[in-house]
C-alpha cells in the first residue's frame, strides 16, 4: 500500500510539485528532479526494485538509480520537485488504474507505487511511436506525478471512442486504452502535411494525457533557428 501524501502543484507556466510528508512517509523521484527539501528529510538512492530493475532502466535509457526522500523527523516536512525543462506537472491517482507514460514523463511518486519498464505490445508502435519499444509503467494505489512540455490536456475516452495524436504530443494513457501507430492517410498529407508519417491511435475506454509543447519539438525549432542565424552571418 502506497503512502498517502499531501501535495500542491505550484507555478503558472513552469510547474513544480511540493509534497508534504508526515513522519515516516517517503517519495521517490527521478535523479535530478529535486528542487528543495526541508531539514529532517533523508535522501537515499536505490535501484527501485533490485539489480534487474536498475539494469532495465539503464537499457531503457534511464538512470540506473532512483532517489528516495523520507521524513525522519517527528513533524511534517516538505520536499519539492521540478523537471529539467519548462512545462506542467500532472498528478495521477493510480487507484483509478495503471498508467503507461513516455519514459521521460515520470517525475516522482509516493513510496509504494511501482515504477517499472514496459515494452510496447505492438511492433509498429515500437518502431514509430516516438517512445521506441520502451514505456514506463506506473502501478499501485498511490499518487504519481508526470511532467509534460507546455500545457497538459486530459481526455477521457469512452468505450470504442478513438483519438489520433501526434506521437510526440502523447504523454501517457491508462492500461485499458488500446495503443497503436497508424500511417497518415494520403500521399499528399505524408509529403506536404508537415506532421510526419505516423500518428498514435488510441481507443477507449480510459484516460489519455497530451502535451502542447513536446520538448523535442521545441529543441528542433531552437536548433533550426540557430542554424539559420549562423547561415545569415
Amino acid at each position: 500500500m502506497a503512502d498517502v501524501i499531501d501535495y500542491a502543484i505550484i507555478g503558472e507556466d513552469f510547474h513544480a510539485v511540493v509534497i508534504t510528508l508526515d513522519p515516516g512517509e517517503a517519495v521517490q523521484a527521478e535523479p535530478g528532479a529535486l528542487m528543495f527539501m526541508e531539514e529532517g528529510i533523508d535522501m537515499g538512492t536505490s535501484t527501485g526494485g533490485g539489480m534487474l530493475s536498475g539494469l532495465k532502466r539503464k537499457i531503457a535509457g534511464e538512470k540506473f538509480f532512483v532517489t528516495s526522500f523520507e521524513n525522519e523527523d517527528d513533524v511534517p516536512r516538505q520536499v519539492a520537485f521540478a523537471s529539467e525543462h519548462p512545462g506542467n506537472v500532472k498528478a495521477v491517482d493510480l487507484s483509478e488504474g495503471t498508467v503507461f507514460c513516455q519514459k521521460d514523463a515520470f517525475l516522482c511518486c509516493a513510496r509504494g507505487v511501482k515504477v517499472s519498464v514496459a515494452f510496447t505490445k505492438k511492433l509498429g508502435a515500437g518502431f514509430f511511436g516516438g517512445e521506441g519499444f520502451i514505456l514506463q509503467k506506473l502501478s499501485g494505489d498511490g499518487m504519481a506525478f508526470m511532467h509534460a512540455g507546455g500545457h497538459v490536456i486530459e481526455r477521457i475516452l469512452g468505450p470504442g471512442e478513438k483519438l489520433r495524436v501526434d506521437t510526440g504530443c502523447l504523454v501517457g494513457f491508462d492500461e485499458n486504452v488500446d495503443y497503436s501507430i497508424r500511417l497518415v492517410g494520403g500521399v499528399t498529407s505524408k509529403i506536404f502535411g508537415g506532421e510526419g508519417l505516423f500518428l498514435a491511435s488510441l481507443e477507449g475506454p480510459g484516460r489519455v494525457w497530451m502535451q502542447t509543447m513536446p520538448f523535442s519539438r521545441f529543441a528542433d525549432r531552437v536548433v533550426a533557428a540557430t542554424r539559420q542565424d549562423v547561415g545569415e552571418n
